[in-house]
């Protein structure tokens, strides 16, 4: 499972021009994508990492400061871009496996006391934020 965590001052996920999910607050943006072999205990994890991990300002966390997260779905972590010029998606787990799991990190988030929005898996998303700082982390279960 890989999380790209971006610090955000503000951030929103539209679908047809509706806003579906949005930070109330400074907060992270958390674009989550599964590979095959992880389950809801590497979902758990990661969402322990991304509630504890002390990357927003004055060296604190998300549970320190009660800091909201945009979760969003993004199968295309897990690119293998090592030959030729398209990307190959095999490592990416597929939407019936993968979207549970996505759940999973959601809900353990949740249940960590996170205020978290989403987008809506598998669908055609815009995302807009703005960095802040900027501050970029990659979360790996794999590492």
């Amino acid at each position: 499972m890989r999380v790209v965590l971006q610090r955000a001052s503000r951030a929103q996920v539209s679908i047809d021009g509706q806003v579906v999910g949005q930070l109330p607050a400074p907060g992270l943006v958390a674009l989550v994508g599964v590979t095959h072999g992880d389950d809801a205990a590497t979902a758990d994890k990661l969402a322990a990492k991304t509630w504890d991990l002390r990357i927003l300002n004055d060296e604190k966390s998300a549970s320190d400061v009660n800091a909201p997260i945009l979760a969003i779905s993004q199968f295309t972590l897990y690119a293998d871009t090592h030959k030729g010029r398209r990307p190959s998606w095999g490592a990416a787990a597929p939407g019936p496996v993968s979207e549970p799991i996505v759940d999973a990190y959601v809900a353990a988030l949740r249940k960590l006391g996170a205020h978290v929005e989403t987008g809506h898996f598998g669908a055609d998303m815009q995302v807009e934020l703005v960095n802040d700082g900027p501050v970029t982390i990659i979360l790996d279960s794999e590492h």
